[in-house]
């Protein structure tokens, strides 16, 4: 699916700021469906899965976080979360419950949508053909079939984790800095803050093992040989 045919899921209770991230989008070519409260964009995720979740914070009946994690128990589809502005603890407890990125309130909407369209890049990736599965100590990666197996048990990563496993997993050994990765797996480095960084690498070392990739004080991380 191409991104401006893309379906999105907007999760967001103030009506004014519902309607208007609602029309703006369409205008880029997305195909919208909306909700007020939490547990019926729960409901409406279920029934029509989206290509995208975009969802406030602060949400009734169930919070924006709660419906993160709800979700991420079935689902790996790209989350970007709103936040209000400087309000760090809501930005690292989202990203902690499994969203991709998050964007701070108010929402400039070119710079939205180009968020959006990173992450539906890293839904869709293809990597470069590896001749077989790479494999460091008990973690298997088969960058073909998009698949990685911790002993033989099948893990399920969300598209971010998934490209930021195989950037570690292309340059073994070398220390990739936080920077060169928001650029490279985030696709921006213009208005990126490293804690999205910081938040994925602990999730993906929760599934992979807390061993695998080392960080490297000052700089940034690398995955073990």
């Amino acid at each position: 699916m191409s991104d401006n045919h893309a379906s999105v899921l907007l999760v967001e209770d103030d009506e004014v700021i519902r309607r208007a991230l609602a029309m703006a989008l369409e205008r880029y070519g997305y195909t919208i469906s909306t909700a007020a409260d939490g547990l019926t964009g729960l409901e409406l995720f279920r029934s029509r899965p989206p290509g995208l979740l975009l969802l406030d914070v602060m949400l009734p009946l169930l919070d924006g976080i709660g419906l993160c994690r709800r979700i991420r128990e079935f689902s790996q589809v790209p989350i970007l979360m709103m936040s209000a502005r400087g309000d760090a603890l809501d930005v690292v407890s989202g990203l902690e419950a499994g969203a991709d990125d998050y964007i701070v309130k108010p929402v400039d909407t070119a710079i939205l949508v180009a968020r959006m369209r990173s992450l539906l890049r890293r839904a869709s990736f293809t990597p470069t053909p590896q001749p077989s599965a790479l494999i460091f100590g008990d973690l298997s990666i088969d960058p073909q079939a998009l698949e990685v197996r911790r002993a033989d048990d099948l893990i399920a990563l969300t598209p971010t984790e998934l490209r930021l496993l195989l950037e570690f997993a292309a340059q073994p050994g070398i220390v990739l800095d936080r920077q060169a990765l928001l650029r490279d797996v985030w696709d921006y480095g213009w208005d990126g803050d490293s804690r999205v960084v910081d938040l994925c690498v602990q999730r993906l070392r929760k599934k992979i093992g807390p061993d695998r990739i080392e960080t490297v004080r000052g700089f940034g991380y690398k995955l073990k040989r």
